[in-house]
């Protein structure tokens, strides 16, 4: 069965650049079963991810060089990519390597816009809408497992190559580079159905040669817990923590450290099931209501996962 639950995906930020206070890592990303080794051989993984978040009229973010006040921004992502697990064990595990690409549509309005980039002032509502590509996501990953206990270590990072622009509001690409690593642990008693998974990592941030803006550190732990309630299903809780560790830098940064934070949870429910004797697919749908930010838009989030993976033996 732990062959069968293999899902890896990447971290992408579908619709903002960081001066929102929204990281490159998607908070929410990793989930249930994050660091279950899996079986050799390609999979394949596809996201379907709606978010939609706003701040209010008092709050000010910095958004592609202007400070803006009453933000409000919704996303319909698609990610996809392959993945690939070698057959053959490095530093006793199992190391996979893999790509993501990212394809939405975005749509933000602000209430009004407090400086523009000369140092200007404007007031008023402002719309703005962007569909197409976003960056490339590369990732490589090493895991282990110990009965009932399971490892993982991993790395990934931006190949800022999608659809930006710093005269736009509404962006897909990101604007900049970003490194991520973390490291995850899993448990699962085959014999019970009991699972918890829970995944740290740290994103450190190149400067956005636009704005001039660089994002700080940020830290961020995924959390899940659920039980099987046969060999195919399982059903439980997911959460996330979200926060700025170091204030951001750059001629961009008006408004200071601007060190953001978001806290999420909400329900999710997996289901495996065959499809030939060597492929075996997984769905996850799962969702998060979010609470406690702080210089960060605020919201809900939607995901809908679908994985293809080799059967297990």
């Amino acid at each position: 069965m732990a062959a069968a639950l293999l899902l890896s995906v990447l971290g992408v930020n579908p619709a903002r650049c960081d001066e929102t206070g929204v990281s490159f890592w998607i908070p929410g990303l990793y989930g249930s079963l994050a660091a279950l080794p899996g079986s050799p051989g390609w999979s394949f993984a596809s996201i379907y991810y709606h978010t939609s978040v706003n701040a209010g009229a008092d709050r000010a973010l910095p958004l592609d060089g202007q400070i803006v006040v009453g933000l409000d921004a919704s996303g319909d992502v698609g990610m996809f990519g392959p993945a690939y697990t070698l057959p053959s064990s490095v530093l006793g595990g199992e190391a996979q390597f893999a790509l993501l690409a990212v394809a939405a549509g975005v749509d933000v309005s602000v209430q009004g816009t407090l400086t523009g980039p000369r140092g200007n002032t404007i007031s008023g509502r402002r719309e703005d809408s962007v569909t197409g590509f976003g960056d490339l996501y590369p990732q490589v990953n090493l895991k282990w497992n110990d009965v009932t206990s399971n490892y993982m270590v991993y790395l990934t990072g931006d190949i800022p190559v999608g659809s930006y622009s710093p005269n736009r509001l509404a962006n897909v690409g990101i604007g900049h580079g970003a490194i991520d690593g973390g490291a995850g642990y899993t448990y699962l008693n085959q014999k019970t159905g009991l699972e918890f998974s829970g995944t740290f990592g740290l994103t450190g941030n190149f400067e956005n040669q636009d704005t001039k803006y660089t994002n700080g550190i940020d830290s961020h732990l995924d959390l899940a817990v659920s039980q099987f309630l046969s060999k195919q299903i399982h059903v439980g809780l997911v959460g996330y923590y979200y926060q700025q560790i170091t204030g951001d830098s750059g001629q961009g940064a008006r408004l200071g450290d601007f060190k953001s934070r978001t806290l999420g949870i909400g329900p999710q429910v997996g289901y495996i099931f065959p499809i030939s004797s060597d492929v075996q697919g997984y769905v996850n749908v799962k969702g998060y209501g979010e609470f406690a930010g702080d210089n960060r838009p605020t919201g809900w989030n939607f995901w809908l996962t679908f994985a293809l993976t080799p059967a297990s033996g």
